[in-house]
């Protein structure tokens, strides 16, 4: 394991030659650029007062015990998100496997019969209990039951369970005639249901000979002049969408035909000079869930570029500052009683806190099984557990889930049935 070394960025007198210049020429977002790098300034002035010898701490008894008690109950403050409780179950459940903190037995058992009320007699999974079958929350809650990796989550999901061969039904109802997908019967078409239904596809062994025609081709028509990916073609490039539609290529084995260069300028372009985390797009302020959105796509460009023979690329690290993204999630982003947030100045939420967390586990991790570096910022207690760059739920679910659903047949199935066109 290689540590980092000190001093960290933010005691280095070099760093102020990192701070934004808008070249005498003020405008709203150059306003809101400093305003942001003040408040980090002022974080890092704190530590430094307060740290003679750095050694950035992840609190991770605070988070697990915010996570923890997340799972059981939740404020009055989460009543806006009713219509994403599997996604939910999914944040919470993947911050607390990448900080390695088992979840009890009786409590996954729990989530389990929660995640098949979620289940929609049409296929796939709704926001809650008796809501309409929607790709996002059906992606979140494949994604939470493979993190539990039990028996019973596998049965909720499982070709014997009543609702299961439903779920393909849904994935042809709601797949378009150019390759793209809605989100639900009716709803929107981006790029997002696109690798929301090819993650949830490729797990549960689903793939059929037609139900991606077409697809690859639809998200490679998002990338765009920037280099990187907009939510339907035409749109400017923006962090989720890229991740989105480039993991999607790799389920689908064609992320060599994208304009790998250009995504890579674009991608590495989001690091923040000052701040060292992650923008979501050109211009826009630093936010700590790009930490995943952002960096997680590296490991995929460098995967796609090494599988091309590209000489250059590194064998020990992905192509982006890890020292300085670790720095901005563990100085930045971490509130003092548990759970991780966008910036200083905002409130903690359990979205921030599996981005950040994720992110952070990719800035630590290198490779994969067969080569594989760490860099650990700060004491060898914030390490985390490898996240899976395409799925984003930790490795070996990943080859536990792939495993248990590659032991049946995938569905004879080659087109829409009459259940899923009568929905559309």
């Amino acid at each position: 394991m290689e540590e980092a070394s000190s001093p960290l960025r933010c005691f280095r007198e070099s760093h102020s030659f990192e701070l934004f210049s808008d070249d005498g020429v003020q405008t709203v977002t150059s306003k809101e650029q400093r305003k942001v790098e003040c408040s980090i300034q002022e974080v890092y002035s704190v530590y430094q007062q307060i740290h003679t010898s750095p050694q950035p701490t992840l609190l991770r008894e605070q988070h697990y015990h915010y996570l923890k008690k997340g799972l059981r109950h939740l404020s009055d403050a989460y009543e806006c998100l009713d219509a994403s409780r599997p996604w939910l179950c999914y944040w919470i459940l993947h911050s607390l496997e990448l900080l390695e903190e088992p979840v009890p037995a009786a409590v996954a058992s729990d989530v389990c019969q929660f995640l098949a009320r979620c289940q929609s007699p049409t296929g796939g999974f709704g926001g809650g209990p008796s809501q309409h079958a929607h790709l996002a929350p059906t992606y979140a809650a494949v994604n939470a039951l493979c993190i539990l990796g039990t028996e019973e989550a596998y049965k909720v999901i499982n070709r014997f369970h009543i609702c299961f061969e439903k779920l393909l039904d849904f994935l042809y109802s709601v797949k378009q005639p150019d390759g793209s997908f809605v989100m639900h019967v009716g709803g929107e078409v981006d790029v997002r249901s696109a690798y929301c239904a090819a993650s949830v596809a490729s797990l549960t062994n689903i793939i059929t000979p037609t139900l991606f025609d077409g697809t690859h081709n639809w998200i490679l028509s998002c990338q765009n002049w920037e280099g990187g990916l907009g939510g339907v073609p035409g749109l400017e490039a923006h962090g989720g969408y890229t991740f989105c539609g480039t993991a999607a290529l790799v389920i689908l084995g064609k992320d060599h035909m994208l304009d790998l260069k250009a995504l890579l300028r674009w991608v590495t372009s989001r690091q923040m000079r000052f701040e060292g985390g992650f923008q979501g797009r050109c211009n826009k302020l630093v936010d700590g869930c790009y930490s995943f959105w952002q960096a997680g796509v590296l490991p995929l460009l460098h995967r796609a570029l090494f599988k091309e023979g590209d000489s250059t690329l590194s064998m020990s690290s992905w192509m982006f500052e890890r020292k300085a993204l670790q720095e901005y999630i563990l100085l930045c982003c971490q509130n003092p009683g548990g759970g991780l947030l966008d910036k200083p100045g905002k409130s903690r939420d359990f979205y921030h806190t599996c981005y950040c967390l994720s992110g952070l586990s990719i800035a630590q991790h290198f490779g994969n099984k067969d080569l594989h570096n760490e860099l650990i910022l700060g004491r060898d207690e914030n390490r985390l557990a490898p996240t899976h760059p395409v799925y984003n739920i930790c490795p070996e679910k990943v080859a536990r889930a792939i495993e248990h659903f590659h032991r049946l047949p995938v569905p004879v199935q080659t087109g829409p049935t009459l259940s899923a066109m009568d929905q559309s």
